[in-house]
C-alpha cells in the first residue's frame, strides 16, 4: 500500500470537464529574502508574477484565490509563509490533467497511487511547523516535489525521503528543473529519518504512523519542530506539533482531526 491513496472529490471526478492547461513557469532562482510578491491585489499580483516570474496568469489567479482563501480560514498567518505559498507553482506538481484544478481543496493523483495534499492542509502544517530563515529541514514522503520546493522559500536546505523509488526520481529531476538547489532527495524509508544529516531544526511528515517516530524526535535539535499525523485508518488521527525544549523536554500539541493514509515500509505495512 502506498503512502498516500486517491482520495474522494480528487480530481478523477473533474477532470473529464477540465481541459489541462499549458504550464510555463520559469523559476530563476528557489529563495531570496529581498523577493516579495504583493499580496493585496489580485492584479498586481499576477502582472509581478508574469514579470518576474514568467508564469501563466491563468494559474496565478487560482494561486491568489486560493491564497486568499487560506488566509480568511488562518491556514497561514505569517508573512514569510504567505509568500512561500505564493511564489511556488503548485501546478508544476501535478499530472497534465490536474491542472485545471490544482488550486481546490482536494488531493489529487500524482501517479504511483499516491496524491498531493490539499493547498489548505499543506498551508496548516508548514505554518504550524513555523521554518526560519536559514534551518534545516528533513520532510518524510517527497510525493512529487511540492512541499519540498514550499519549504525550499522558507529554510537554508531541504532535506527530503521517498519510499516510491520512481516516484523520487520524478521529484528530484522537477526540482532541479525548476531551480530548487537547496534541496536535497533521497530515496528510502523516511521512519528512520536521515541521521546523516541530523540534527534538524523541524521536521514534516506526511503520512501517518501509529506513533511519533522515535528516530525523528531524536534527530530534531533542542528547540526543534515535528509535525506530523499519528493514528491508525480506523480509530481517526490527529495531526500533532511536537517541539523540543532547549532543555530536551518534548512537548505535545493537537492541531487538527485529519486523515491521512499509513507511513508504510516498503511491504505496505504501517510503521
Amino acid at each position: 500500500m502506498h503512502r498516500r491513496s486517491f482520495l474522494t472529490l480528487s480530481v478523477a471526478a473533474a477532470a473529464g470537464a477540465a481541459v489541462p492547461l499549458k504550464v510555463r513557469a520559469a523559476v530563476p532562482r528557489p529563495y531570496s529574502f529581498d523577493v516579495w510578491p504583493p499580496m493585496d491585489n489580485a492584479a498586481a499580483y499576477v502582472r509581478w508574477m508574469q514579470e518576474q516570474r514568467g508564469e501563466d496568469p491563468r494559474y496565478l489567479r487560482a494561486r491568489f484565490d486560493r491564497f486568499l482563501n487560506m488566509v480568511g480560514n488562518q491556514d497561514v498567518w505569517e508573512a514569510r509563509n504567505k509568500r512561500a505559498f505564493l511564489l511556488t507553482p503548485r501546478e508544476e506538481f501535478c499530472l497534465p490533467a490536474s491542472r485545471a484544478v490544482i488550486y481546490d481543496v482536494n488531493y489529487h493523483d500524482i501517479g504511483f497511487g499516491v496524491t498531493i495534499t490539499g493547498p489548505r492542509v499543506v498551508a496548516r502544517m508548514t505554518s504550524s511547523v513555523d521554518i526560519k530563515m536559514g534551518e534545516k529541514v528533513l520532510e518524510i514522503g517527497t510525493g512529487s516535489g511540492y512541499q519540498a520546493a514550499l519549504l525550499a522559500e522558507l529554510a537554508g536546505t531541504v532535506y527530503t525521503i521517498e519510499i516510491v523509488e520512481p516516484l523520487a526520481r520524478e521529484a528530484a529531476e522537477r526540482l532541479k528543473r525548476l531551480g530548487y538547489g537547496n534541496v536535497a532527495t533521497r530515496t528510502g524509508d523516511g521512519y528512520r529519518g536521515w541521521p546523516e544529516h541530523a540534527p534538524f531544526d523541524a521536521i514534516m511528515v506526511t503520512a501517518a504512523p501509529r506513533e511519533v517516530p522515535q528516530p525523528l524526535i531524536d534527530q530534531l535539535k533542542p528547540g526543534g519542530r515535528l509535525v506530523v499525523p499519528v493514528g491508525g485508518q480506523a480509530a481517526g488521527q490527529s495531526l500533532l506539533l511536537i517541539e523540543k525544549k532547549p532543555d530536551g523536554r518534548i512537548t505535545r500539541r493537537n492541531i487538527l482531526a485529519v486523515r491521512f493514509v499509513p507511513l508504510t515500509d516498503k511491504s505496505g505495512r504501517q510503521q
